[in-house]
């Protein structure tokens, strides 16, 4: 059977916070994710969505999600962040990933976003290959930056 792309809804989040969880251990963080499915709920599902998120279904089981949220560039105006993209394990190879991709950068280019942008660790050789052949630019020369919650907490505690 085909894999069908369809936005996620809210009774998808247990199977995307596994998918979320499969990700972090693939990034060898196995410990990193706080999140729970309350939380992804709340914040994909409330008065204000915080984040779309598509999933990828086979045989009408959730085998992959994309998850992506708009930000603003100084530069060039309104862009999508692809924070997340997997696909599990099992079902890599199949063309889920793909057309996951493809689904996030069409839902991109409905809303007149100027770019999709997104982080790739440097070790996943595949994924680099994949992007660039897609015609994405990985810009070598940025690094990622991030304050987490007990040090944004420690910062603004300070004058």
């Amino acid at each position: 059977m085909e894999s069908i792309v369809r936005n996620a809804r809210r009774e998808d989040m247990p199977a995307v916070l596994a998918l979320i969880q499969e990700l972090a251990d693939f990034e060898r963080e196995p410990d990193a994710v706080e999140l729970t499915v309350t939380a992804l709920q709340e914040d994909g599902f409330g008065d204000i969505p915080k984040f779309h998120c598509f999933v990828a279904e086979r045989d009408s089981v959730i085998v992959g999600m994309a998850l992506v949220y708009f930000r603003y560039s100084t530069w060039k105006g309104v862009a999508l962040h692809l924070e997340d993209l997997i696909v599990t394990r099992a079902q890599r190879g199949k063309g889920i990933g793909e057309a996951l991709y493809r689904r996030v950068m069409e839902y991109g280019l409905s809303h007149n976003a100027k770019r999709v942008q997104w982080e790739v660790l440097g070790w996943n050789d595949g994924a680099i290959r994949f992007y660039e052949r897609t015609g994405a630019r990985v810009l070598r020369d940025w690094h990622v930056v991030h304050m987490d919650e007990e040090n944004l907490s420690e910062y603004c505690k300070k004058k």
